[in-house]
């Protein structure tokens, strides 16, 4: 009875001091150090390992979950051979994650199909496994987001926490215009991060066609050096995914 009141203790301190690994597998560590013959310091090394990479997994997940990534879309999933000349290459650098330590840019520019939001969303779920906060955003939505935080007088919220992110993902740019407002409303933005967080773009469009989705030429000028300067620009360029998955069902 003795024994079993002890146990009774331990997992009621456990469940106070929100040791959830000590509280859910107490038992079945108190029967390994019996069976194996752990000394007390062997025994609380293990409860203490478990809780700590409990502690890192669940930590991960909700960096990952906190992302708001639309899709999980894994590096290890990509047939890299199918991806454009420029990714294939590029693609070994941006894994080992220096641009994110460095505060650099990349901007994924090409056609639609080829890669682009699969490379962006791996580097960003990476990021989060390896400890860096990640927030993945469209930018039709950020613009949205943007326009509401202003009329709502919050946007210096919006604006503070969007600056702390180690890593920003900006997806679809170009997709959808914006007048001179919205522009202005998106690089100040953006601006916020540039040469001292990274973030990253992807878009359809060639630096040369943003004029065509931004009415302001100069602020459009303005927006490239910001986002270009010491960044990773990567040509996607090349034959869809989707189409070829299709012409595959078709054969």
């Amino acid at each position: 009875m003795q024994i079993l009141s002890e146990l009774q203790q331990i997992k009621s301190y456990a469940h106070t001091l929100k040791m959830s690994t000590l509280y859910d597998e107490v038992d079945s560590l108190l029967e390994d150090a019996t069976l194996q013959k752990w000394s007390p310091e062997r025994v609380l090394c293990q409860v203490l390992k478990k809780e700590v990479q409990n502690r890192a997994e669940f930590r991960k997940l909700q960096r990952v979950k906190q992302a708001s990534f639309p899709q999980m879309m894994y590096l290890d999933d990509l047939v890299r051979t199918e991806l454009p000349t420029d990714g294939q290459v590029a693609l070994p650098a941006l894994e080992t994650l220096d641009f994110v330590k460095e505060g650099r840019n990349v901007v994924l520019y090409g056609n639609p199909g080829t890669g682009k939001t699969h490379i962006a969303t791996g580097l960003g779920i990476l990021a989060c496994e390896q400890g860096y906060s990640v927030l993945f955003t469209s930018v039709p939505h950020l613009l949205i987001q943007l326009r509401e935080c202003q009329s709502q007088k919050t946007l210096h919220a919006l604006e503070t926490k969007f600056a702390k992110y180690d890593l920003v993902i900006c997806d679809e740019f170009g997709y959808v215009s914006c007048d001179k407002e919205g522009g202005e409303l998106l690089f100040n933005h953006l601006s916020l991060r540039a040469g001292k967080k990274a973030t990253v773009i992807t878009t359809n469009l060639a630096f040369n066609r943003w004029s065509e989705v931004i009415e302001d030429k100069i602020l459009v000028t303005a927006l490239v050096d910001r986002l270009t300067h010491k960044a990773h620009l990567i040509n996607m360029t090349g034959t869809s995914y989707r189409l070829k998955e299709t012409q595959n069902l078709l054969k």
